[in-house]
């Protein structure tokens, strides 16, 4: 009697937690990625996130590696997308200047 109440049950949080961890680790970060690149589209930007990062801290005069420039990347995609805009903007003056 038990196993009926606990077999369903279990198969249902299994396949809860299978679906949130999809959808937190996969179809979040590609809605983030679609969400900021469409952005960049927007502004007629040319420039890829990574570019936009690995400029920026080039600027900065800090010289971070390909790994740690992903890591940004995906930080600032899923938490904080409107800093591409802005390390763009500080990209762009500098240049200006």
């Amino acid at each position: 009697m038990l196993a009926v109440i606990l077999i369903p049950l279990m198969i249902s949080a299994v396949v809860g937690i299978i679906g949130y961890l999809t959808y937190r680790l996969i179809v979040f970060d590609l809605w983030c990625n679609h969400s900021v690149n469409s952005t960049l589209k927007k502004y007629s930007i040319k420039k890829t996130q990574y570019q936009i990062i690995k400029e920026f801290y080039d600027n900065k005069g800090e010289s971070i590696s390909e790994k740690k420039i992903s890591q940004l990347a995906k930080q600032y995609r899923q938490k904080e997308p409107e800093q591409f805009l802005a390390m763009y903007d500080s990209i762009r003056d500098k240049l200006e200047k």
